[in-house]
């Protein structure tokens, strides 16, 4: 008769530490979990930080750009200047 009480004991003691060891393993990782997580407010995004990167990139292309630009200026403007020289040399 011990035989039939241990094992009503047992079927109801097994599902019952088993339940509440997957509630205590999903309670611990959860509370692992929520240590690591910063909120979406204080962080910024991944496009956020592409998008500061494009500006800076657009900004030295300008630079870049206009440095050029100035350059080829001058440059013209040297050749025009040795032109009207030589034309000027070659008048008189």
């Amino acid at each position: 008769m011990a035989l039939p009480s241990v094992w009503s004991v047992l079927r109801v003691a097994i599902p019952l530490i088993s339940v509440v060891g997957l509630l205590s393993v999903r309670l611990v990782g959860a509370s692992q979990d929520s240590g690591s997580v910063i909120p979406a407010e204080s962080r910024p995004c991944v496009d956020c930080h592409a998008f500061e990167f494009m500006q800076r990139a657009l900004q030295d292309l300008k630079k870049t750009a206009y440095n050029l630009d100035t350059r080829t200026e001058t440059l013209l403007l040297r050749a025009e200047k040795r032109g009207l020289c030589d034309c000027f040399h070659a008048i008189h």
